[in-house]
């Protein structure tokens, strides 16, 4: 089968890609290269890379139409970017998903990546249960607040995929992403940020919102869910939430288990959680599990270690 991968020179969308091509699949990626890092990671897929502004609706002329599977991971994505710039987060995240949903054609089979910020806000708010199932109601608290942006981005991008493609009869899956790390995800991030300040061996070392509470999924992990969905009949036209609800862990607790994996033993500054973080997030899995028969298989400490270890070799 082929497979076109949008924003497969990120984060997720690598790994997918090298997954995808170890199983076979003919991939094709397409990104815009914001990350603006030399990649060998990417070179060494062997796979055909477009170079492409998805914001202009010309650029999908150069896109392959007889792929099978759609894998829409393009966004502007991490806090700094859209508390720097939120209106830029909306601009894109939103014209990239219309001009791909004007482009898609009914046989192919889409996956959207979405967030829990989509409701992150009735967590805040206390109308809605941790762990969260796909069925509460979607919620931004302050809709003034720059941080949100992103999620606002993701409900319109939901909505967008559920009617357009039900209206042109395309297959679709909207996946809802809960704390996935790994090798690759930039420096903006809590776990790659604490093992880079690790290995700096910052001192005293800060740490925010250490009582807060996630739970983290390894990307092989949500990899593995996607390719489940995206293959799975009964999961066509749902929401479903992706993650590892098996070790939930608080920011102190993980900040303690990224030193220990650096051997590094600093004196610690505790600082209140930014403003408008979550207290907690954990996804109710139950409806990916009925569907694919998913479990996570990436224990926490063997991912921190992991992802720990590449920032070391590759960011330092």
């Amino acid at each position: 089968m082929r497979a076109l991968v949008l924003g497969g020179a990120g984060f997720i969308g690598l790994h997918l890609a090298r997954r995808l091509v170890a199983d076979g699949y003919e991939v094709t990626i397409v990104d815009n290269f914001s990350r603006g890092r030399k990649d060998p990671e990417l070179a060494a897929l062997g796979v055909p890379v477009v170079h492409a502004d998805l914001t202009d609706p010309a650029s999908y002329d150069e896109l392959p139409q007889t792929a099978e599977l759609v894998f829409m991971l393009a966004a502007v994505v991490g806090v700094r970017n859209v508390e720097s710039d939120p209106a830029r987060v909306i601009r894109i995240n939103t014209t990239t998903l219309l001009n791909l949903l004007d482009w898609a054609e009914p046989g192919q089979r889409l996956f959207f990546a979405s967030t829990s910020e989509v409701y992150a806000g009735g967590v805040s708010a206390g109308v809605v249960p941790v762990p969260t199932p796909e069925t509460v109601p979607l919620m931004i608290e302050d809709i003034t607040a720059p941080r949100f942006a992103y999620g606002v981005s993701k409900m319109l991008g939901e909505a967008a995929v559920v009617h357009t493609a039900r209206a042109k009869e395309i297959a679709f899956v909207i996946g809802r992403f809960h704390n996935i790390y790994g090798p690759r995800m930039g420096a903006d991030h809590v776990i790659p940020e604490l093992s880079l300040r690790a290995l700096r061996r910052e001192d005293p070392f800060t740490l925010y919102g250490a009582t807060q509470s996630r739970a983290f999924c390894h990307v092989d992990d949500a990899v593995e869910a996607m390719i489940r969905l995206v293959s799975c009949d009964e999961a066509m036209g749902r929401i479903v939430h992706i993650g590892n609800d098996a070790e939930e862990i608080s920011i102190g607790d993980l900040a303690k288990l990224v030193l220990r994996v650096s051997g590094y033993d600093p004196s610690v500054e505790f600082l209140p959680a930014p403003q408008g973080s979550v207290e907690r997030r954990c996804p109710d899995l139950t409806t990916l599990r009925e569907l694919t028969g998913y479990e996570p298989t990436v224990s926490l400490e063997d991912g921190v270690r992991r992802t720990f270890d590449w920032y070391r070799e590759n960011w330092t």
